[in-house]
């Protein structure tokens, strides 16, 4: 595992995200169905590689989809944030960047495509 930059507890890293979530555009937020956002410490694997992942299926895929699915969830991994910035600031912009990443999964836009926008 990576050694942190910065040290910020758990409450405290969710209450960031929860911040940064409420600063993103409304057109961005108001589309998401059935999609939770939940804070982990660390990635399923224990490393820090992975900032936050899209668990579920995306709406081009939604045809799948059934009634009573459980949520889809955005899960964004603490220890990762904090292992790559140094400074609240440079977090609250990793957390942001990894918010509009994985929100963008949802939508269906694929990691080629927000390499082209520019948001991976």
């Amino acid at each position: 595992m990576s050694e942190l930059l910065m040290e910020m507890d758990a409450a405290a890293f969710e209450r960031l995200v929860i911040d940064e979530l409420d600063l993103l555009p409304d057109d961005m937020v108001e589309g998401l169905d059935n999609v939770i956002f939940v804070v982990e410490d660390l990635a399923e694997d224990g490393s820090t590689d992975l900032l936050g992942l899209y668990d579920g299926w995306a709406l081009t895929e939604r045809d799948r989809y059934g009634i009573g699915e459980l949520p889809d969830r955005i899960i964004v991994y603490r220890q990762a944030h904090l292992a790559v910035c140094d400074d609240e600031t440079s977090l609250r912009d990793e957390v942001h960047t990894t918010l509009v990443h994985e929100i963008a999964h949802f939508y269906g836009i694929d990691d080629a495509r927000l390499h082209e926008l520019g948001w991976a």
